[in-house]
């Protein structure tokens, strides 16, 4: 269906094809506001997500310092609101089988001991770390555990890891190499992950790994942190040093300093501290 017209068609085919009790609107975009008018108009009721769109642009103005609602907290207001009431309960919530763990050893070789992934980039750039600060930080931490590092990435990453792995003793990259069925099953054998502001860092924090996030420019309080874990795990530059940030709620756009001091200030010597004082390793 393309176009206003095609949009309509597809409100009609969706109402015809069933009885609904109640539809739930989870994303609030101009498709689905139109699917909710025609919902509306057929008796049917709809609840729909409070994004907190104003707060989060009083956030990036800066107006204000709140920490907003997590965005899967908004997921069970919106469900309360249908008459369903949901409670959080403890991870992990992604839990692989057997025979796709045995299948990620097979191909991957992993061994217990010190895995840690590394998901070093990031959709945006905005919200990227300098690849040689987190080099720095990998052969840092090599030197003071026996550890084996696990790169993280899509195909079109693949490339980009390629030039990392041979930078980094005992690292993989396993970009490409892995479904994403036997990638989670990866991740929920590590001691640890490192990673940007990416879906990496929230299919690690589901299978119930620890997630040492690096943010620059996006910021956890807008919501989109990773899933039950400690505040202490999300690592950035404070906004008393450096108030332009967060700048954005996604990742867009482009620095409005020009130099990514965000990220550029966050040294690998501060990252591998703040990582020790956990004592995670």
């Amino acid at each position: 269906h393309r176009g206003i017209p095609g949009l309509i068609r597809m409100c009609r085919d969706i109402i015809k094809t069933g009885e609904y009790d109640h539809v739930i609107d989870l994303h609030d975009v101009i498709r689905t506001k139109v699917l909710r008018f025609f919902l509306r108009m057929a008796g049917i009721p709809v609840s729909v997500i409070d994004k907190g769109r104003q707060e989060k642009r009083a956030l990036i103005k800066g107006v204000s310092r709140q920490r907003l609602r997590h965005t899967t907290g908004r997921y069970y207001d919106t469900f309360a609101r249908a008459g369903l009431l949901l409670e959080p309960t403890a991870g992990p919530w992604i839990i692989p089988n057997a025979g796709t763990q045995e299948s990620m050893i097979e191909k991957t070789g992993f061994r217990p001991g010190i895995n840690i992934g590394v998901a070093p980039f990031s959709k945006h750039s905005l919200k990227e770390w300098p690849v040689e600060n987190m080099i720095k930080l990998l052969n840092r931490i090599s030197e003071t555990s026996d550890a084996e590092f696990w790169l993280f990435g899509g195909r079109s990453e693949a490339g980009r890891l390629d030039e990392l792995r041979p930078q980094v003793p005992g690292s993989h990259n396993i970009a490409g190499k892995l479904n994403l069925h036997e990638e989670l099953a990866l991740m929920a054998r590590l001691s640890f992950m490192i990673s940007m502001d990416s879906s990496n860092m929230h299919m690690a924090a589901l299978t119930g790994t620890k997630v040492i996030s690096i943010w620059g420019a996006t910021d956890p309080a807008t919501g989109f942190g990773a899933w039950m874990q400690p505040g202490e795990y999300s690592l950035s530059i404070p906004y008393e040093s450096l108030q332009c940030r967060p700048c954005t709620v996604y990742g867009k756009g482009k620095c409005r300093r020009k130099d990514h001091a965000c990220m550029n200030w966050l040294t690998p010597e501060i990252v591998f501290q703040k990582i020790s004082d956990m004592n995670i390793l």
